[in-house]
């Protein structure tokens, strides 16, 4: 199995280029400047002339995409310190009191409550198929069983940053892939593929690398019926 699923790929994997070279980097024929941080396995390098930098690897591919960033957080300034005063020099505790007869005895302290946790990484929601409108399947996407987002299947591909939807640690992520037939069946053939696939990546150059898949869902022409899947996913 490819690393990344199928030939059409869902993320976008990228090398970044050095800046001493003056051509551009490509990953299987395609230009991918820009983003930083990919180790590709069993791969060809050769440059050419012009000084570009040609990756051959199989079992990966790459898109150029636009990606939507996600809404802003705001965040408080962080205060500047405060002054440090100089310790005295250390004094002799002074002796516990001796316990008063019939006084109720101390409460315990009681420890703060933890920081709620936050997440760390960035996860994506990518869409792909084979050929556009031929499953005739839409798929909604629901968040901790809120709405998040309806994928038509006669729409292009969908690069989505959905992490603001997240929360740290357990999310339930659910999917309802509905058959939506005007009139004769486009395709019954399992090769019309309709998948989409949600994990922890990256984005840079305008690209976007999703470098751990998490879930996989699809549906093909040749299915008939609805069809609803449950899927947990822990954010980090």
């Amino acid at each position: 199995m490819n690393r990344l699923l199928s030939s059409v790929a869902l993320a976008v994997l990228a090398l970044a280029p050095t800046g001493a070279l003056a051509g551009s980097v490509f990953l299987n024929g395609v230009k991918i400047d820009g983003v930083t941080n990919q180790k590709f396995e069993k791969a060809t390098v050769r440059i050419d002339e012009a000084g570009n930098v040609h990756i051959d690897a199989p079992g990966y591919a790459a898109r150029v995409t636009t990606v939507t960033p996600p809404a802003p957080v705001a965040t408080a300034p962080t205060p500047a310190p405060a002054p440090q005063a100089v310790a005295p020099a250390p004094t002799a505790p002074a002796p516990a009191a001796a316990p008063v007869a019939g006084a109720a005895p101390a409460a315990p302290a009681v420890a703060p409550s933890p920081t709620p946790g936050r997440i760390t990484q960035r996860y994506f929601l990518v869409t792909e198929q084979t050929v556009p409108g031929m499953t005739e399947y839409d798929i909604d996407v629901f968040v901790n069983s809120k709405w998040l987002q309806k994928l038509r299947g006669n729409d292009d591909q969908v690069v989505s940053d959905i992490t603001r939807h997240l929360l740290p640690g357990a999310n339930t992520v659910t999917l309802i892939a509905r058959k939506v037939l005007t009139g004769s069946r486009r395709s019954n053939s399992p090769g019309h593929v309709f998948r989409v696939i949600i994990g922890e990546g990256n984005e840079g150059g305008g690209n976007v690398m999703i470098d751990n898949p998490l879930i996989r869902f699809q549906k093909t022409a040749a299915d008939a019926q609805d069809a609803t899947q449950e899927y947990t996913l822990t954010t980090r």
